[in-house]
């Protein structure tokens, strides 16, 4: 019967090689796996070792430590790799050879030195999670954790579906409220430009030939030149006040206290912080219960959450939470003594850790205000036009008064002057 080296990592990292008696390679694999291992490396016994760059072609250079602390890759990338390496070990593949293959299949340039710097490391002997804790700005602590779990669990291929399933639902819920914004915010810059442009060029051809009658203009008039006196003559004056005012909110917002303030008042602003506090909502809910499901402790969970929320006021009470959680209170008791979430999702939560179906119970609540998300954005995204349309209608409106007005006090002074 063949024989099959092998090179694998157990439950606690360690690497583990060994030979079986197996009538083909795919029987070594799953005897592998039986085993609660991750499987690096099979070939037939006496096989040369094979390179990445086998069949010729010639591989990315992996990048340094300090380039890969640095190298980041748009989110798409990030979902392609992971969707592509869990079919490749579903197929059979084992780690080594299917970052093999993605080097050479993924065509992105970074992304072809990411892969190459994973697969040298597995090779050097460290584990896949210890080799993406070196690409900090392209896997994220909850990426990185799953996969530990993943190998520590022997279910690798499992947890790289799940990161999949959850990069897709960040992703579609990043994208539907982009997409409800981008034709308020196209509207907001398109009407600011109108009555710029028509203030700044239309405005002075309509009244050049008013002011040369004599007389006083009538005061919406003289308000209306005086606001193209200002644009035409003191935007530079505007220009330095808004740099300054952009340099002077940077370095405010880098204090603790600034960002702690801005961020609290970002989820008090009507309309803006409910699709904040939603979205939010429907992502810690989501991540917490993929966290559990996989074995991962619910402190070590919380620390992952709390990492992903981008909000330093959110962090700080979640702090709270979790020092709450280590004197011995539930975590739902704890969410509800800040007041931090909703009723209705603190309830939700305490039906799923009374039930021991926490991690399903979460991926209702995610599902429940992803929902309430969707009809948040909505009736925002369908506010915000007439809004904007308003505004814009009152300028040009006033815009109008203030020539016809001018025009009505010369027609009146026309008439009135002796024939």
């Amino acid at each position: 019967m063949p024989q099959f080296s092998y090179r694998a990592r157990n439950a606690q990292g360690g690497l583990v090689e060994g030979v079986l008696d197996c009538p083909d390679r795919s029987v070594a694999i799953r005897q592998i796996e039986q085993l609660r291992y991750i499987p690096i490396r099979i070939e037939a016994a006496g096989a040369q070792p094979q390179v990445a760059s086998r069949g010729g072609a010639v591989a990315a250079p992996a990048p340094s430590t300090a380039l890969a602390e640095r190298l980041k890759i748009p989110h798409t990338q990030l979902l392609i790799f992971t969707e592509q390496l869990a079919h490749l070990l579903q197929a059979g593949m084992t780690l080594d050879e299917g970052l093999a293959v993605l080097e050479k299949r993924l065509k992105h340039p970074r992304v072809q030195q990411m892969t190459k710097a994973l697969h040298q490391a597995l090779v050097d002997g460290r584990s896949f999670s210890q080799a993406l804790r070196d690409f900090p700005r392209i896997f994220p602590a909850i990426y990185v954790n799953l996969i530990a779990a993943g190998e520590a669990s022997g279910a690798l291929p499992d947890i790289l579906k799940r990161l999949v399933s959850h990069l897709m639902q960040a992703k579609n819920l990043r994208d539907r409220v982009q997409q409800a914004l981008i034709y308020p915010a196209f509207l907001a810059l398109a009407g600011a430009a109108l009555i710029t442009i028509f203030i700044t060029f239309m405005v002075p051809q309509l009244t050049s030939f008013m002011t040369q009658g004599g007389g006083v203009l009538p005061l919406p008039t003289r308000i209306l030149l005086g606001a193209h006196h200002v644009i035409t003559g003191y935007w530079w004056v505007g220009l330095i006040l808004g740099i300054g005012g952009m340099i002077g909110f940077r370095a405010f917002v880098r204090t603790d206290e600034g960002r702690l303030t801005w961020d609290r008042f970002r989820l008090a602003v009507p309309g803006y912080g409910r699709i904040i506090r939603h979205r939010y909502y429907a992502q810690f809910s989501r991540t917490l219960g993929t966290l559990m499901e996989n074995g991962v402790p619910l402190l070590k969970a919380l620390d992952l959450v709390t990492e992903i929320a981008g909000n330093r006021y959110l962090e700080r009470r979640l702090a709270d939470v979790r020092r709450a959680v280590i004197d011995g209170a539930n975590l739902s008791v704890a969410l509800s003594q800040q007041h931090l979430f909703p009723e209705l999702f603190t309830d939700m939560m305490a039906v799923g850790e009374q039930t021991g179906h926490f991690s399903d119970t979460m991926q209702t609540v995610a599902d429940v205000y992803e929902r309430e998300l969707d009809r948040t954005v909505a009736i925002v995204s369908a506010l915000i036009p007439p809004v904007i349309i308003a505004v814009i209608a009152v300028l040009v409106g006033f815009v109008v008064y203030s020539i016809l007005s001018a025009v009505f006090d010369m027609t009146s002074s026309l008439q009135m002057r002796p024939q």
